[in-house]
């Protein structure tokens, strides 16, 4: 496959490169930078122990000194009841102070984290406590254990410290390995993406509303305010008032969220007479985003630059990243790469701009967890296959195309469900939507529309007028439904096309 590969562009890449190394194989890696998660946590221990490392907002709050103490009696209890380096420990605590402590308590203990979709249905948990041989259950209704503090001293960058799984879209879920240096690489792009330099990185506070089992909260948030030292407030449950309200009260600096909850959070009541005064970073990414939206996010959070993020459970959160200067203007792309990897695509037509995107990095897994099957035909020659389709401009930033597997072909013609869905979630009266290919015995495919109203009820036919002035007039929706609730999505806020295409109901073409 390495032939095939064409490796995009970073000569307009705006990331600082700075002690960017190759290895023996040709992987970026960033030199210096701590070689585990407990060397990490530990500098912060030591230089600044009562600074505020937890916050579990309407619960407790600890300070790093207190994470360490509290986290190592976790450690010697695990390793009480019989934990050895490399076994698996399943979190299943709910968001919250004794999630970062069973989380903490695991790693210090040589264990690996397996990070449980609390949303699950039992035999979906049952699955995944057997297929990561779990040791030990970390139930939610379970105490913490509790022992003389233990905190392992022979880790090694290159052990894997978790298994987050994937959302299991098309099939049963994958475990993703991921490494020591692999969430330390995340940090540090995160840190560089950001702009977050030594002098503010203390003063970062994120508030935390997406599921900690989830990269995106655990790598993107969780571990970035213990990386540079500054503290993570947790929201146990999304709650859109609470989290107005909490912007001032924990003065909170840095959000991350989906484009549909921001749009949510700027319309509810409670947010128009919110203190957003402290928030200095809006972070968005899992779904396209209409360039209305970040315009509304500059408007509400003035003091604040926007970044839109892209990575996957695979890349232990971003690969690319889309800075503040480009938000607007280019709101359909993802950005450039991080520093840490290298992006290529492999091409699927004649224009070589356009095909299957592919990364390789320290911070990318080396493979699935008990599937060689699923790593052979995911990771080849070092690359990893995201099954995203790509175009990349002349900029060298990002555009995603569609997933390959949701590329629509009307008669021929490929349309992409993201471009779609980008110009519907601009058209009047509409909060989310997303786009499915319609089986038709003369075309092959056609596109369908499934559209969620923001207040009013939508009208279709000025739904379809703005598609006629953004999209060819094949790439414009024939089937339309509107939902009565909301799109099914992953802790992510990605959309589970599976799931809707087994629910619609189409009605008959509107052309």
């Amino acid at each position: 496959m390495t032939d095939a590969v064409i490796e995009i562009t970073r000569s307009h890449n705006p990331f600082p490169q700075y002690g960017v190394v190759r290895d023996d194989n040709d992987v970026p890696r960033y030199a210096g930078l701590p070689a585990t998660l407990v060397d990490l946590l530990r500098v912060h221990v030591e230089a600044r122990p009562a600074a505020e490392a937890i916050v579990e907002v309407g619960g407790e709050r600890l300070t790093y000194l207190q994470l360490w103490q509290r986290a190592a009696r976790v450690a010697g209890g695990l390793r009480a009841a019989g934990l050895r380096g490399g076994d698996r420990v399943a979190v299943r605590h709910p968001a919250g102070v004794n999630w970062a402590l069973a989380f903490w308590g695991t790693v210090l203990a040589g264990g690996i984290v397996v990070a449980v979709n609390t949303r699950s249905t039992p035999p979906e948990i049952e699955y995944v406590l057997g297929d990561a041989g779990v040791t030990l259950d970390l139930a939610a209704d379970s105490p913490l254990p509790d022992g003389d503090p233990f905190v392992a001293d022979t880790l090694r960058g290159t052990d894997v410290v978790a298994l987050f799984y994937t959302s299991g879209t098309t099939g049963k879920p994958k475990g993703v390995p991921t490494t020591h240096e692999a969430f330390v690489t995340s940090a540090e792009n995160m840190v560089r993406a950001l702009e977050v330099n030594q002098d503010i990185g203390p003063q970062l506070r994120t508030l935390i509303s997406v599921p900690l089992f989830h990269v995106t909260a655990c790598n993107a948030q969780f571990l970035v305010a213990a990386y540079v030292g500054g503290t993570a407030v947790i929201l146990p449950v999304l709650d859109l008032a609470k989290l107005a309200e909490t912007l001032a009260a924990e003065q909170i600096s840095f959000l991350v969220s989906v484009p549909a909850v921001y749009a949510l959070l700027l319309r509810h009541p409670r947010f128009a007479a919110a203190d957003v005064s402290s928030v200095d970073i809006v972070a968005y990414g899992g779904a396209p985003i209409a360039p209305s939206l970040v315009q509304a996010l500059r408007t509400a959070f003035p003091a604040a630059t926007v970044l839109n993020g892209y990575g996957m459970t695979e890349t232990a959160a971003l690969m690319s990243a889309l800075p503040d200067h480009d938000a607007l203007d280019h709101a359909d792309s993802v950005g450039y790469a991080v520093p840490s990897v290298d992006l290529g695509i492999i091409p699927i037509g004649a224009d070589a701009t356009v095909g299957e995107l592919v990364v390789r990095g320290a911070n990318v897994t080396a493979g699935y967890w008990n599937r060689p099957d699923a790593t052979d035909t995911t990771i080849v020659d070092g690359w990893l296959r995201t099954g995203d389709v790509v175009r990349v401009d002349e900029a060298g930033r990002v555009h995603i195309v569609d997933r390959i597997k949701d590329i629509i072909n009307r008669g021929g013609e490929n349309v992409s469900s993201v471009e779609v869905e980008a110009v519907l979630l601009a058209a009047p009266g509409v909060a989310d939507a997303a786009v499915l290919a319609v089986p038709d015995d003369v075309m092959g495919e056609k596109v369908g529309a499934v559209l969620v109203a923001a207040d009013a009820p939508i009208d279709v036919d000025a739904v379809l007028d703005h598609c006629r002035t953004k999209l060819a007039d094949f790439k414009i929706p024939q089937f339309v439904t509107v939902a009565t609730e909301a799109l099914p999505r992953n802790a992510g806020g990605k959309l589970l096309k599976n799931d809707l295409r087994r629910r619609v109901q189409w009605g008959a073409p509107l052309r």
